[in-house]
């Protein structure tokens, strides 16, 4: 009779678990989809890197999608002159988040094209179609935070 009781027990825990598991996933995922930055310059897509687990973004549309003379604008600004040459559609401004629950991601990177940074950076979802990105440098204390609506889910 222990032995029937233990084994249920055993098989309880690991659905309990497994189903725990299942349910953060998916508040985890929440984030996924096509975002709009405040300024309405950019749409980036936000989705789990399949080999890390972790989140990231890219621009997927830019309202002026070329510059002055009619060329597809470049990551101009970076520091790197190797990368100045890389097209702003389809790069990587957002890196390495780890979903830490109740709608937070932490410990990623945001990238600036406007002036070629990379800061410190955390994500909130304040609803299902807002996200709060709050970059900063050290400390979260000295940043900026900037609202970003949902166009696309997943």
């Amino acid at each position: 009779m222990r032995t029937i009781l233990f084994s249920a027990l055993l098989i309880f825990t690991g659905c309990w678990l497994t189903v725990a598991a299942i349910t953060n996933d998916d508040k985890a995922d929440k984030i996924n989809g096509v975002w709009l930055s405040g300024s309405g310059k950019a749409k980036v897509k936000i989705a789990k890197d399949p080999k890390t687990g972790k989140y990231e973004g890219r621009i997927v549309w830019l309202r002026d999608p070329k510059d002055e003379v009619g060329k597809a604008k470049i990551d101009k600004n970076n520091p790197e002159e190797s990368l100045k040459s890389r097209p702003l559609l389809g790069l990587k401004i957002l890196r390495e988040f780890d979903y830490k629950g109740d709608g937070l991601w932490e410990n990623g990177m945001i990238y600036d094209p406007e002036n070629g940074s990379d800061y410190n950076c955390t994500i909130n979802l304040k609803d299902e179609n807002t996200l709060e990105v709050r970059g900063f440098i050290g400390v979260s204390v000295f940043g900026r935070t900037d609202e970003w609506t949902r166009q696309i889910k997943k």
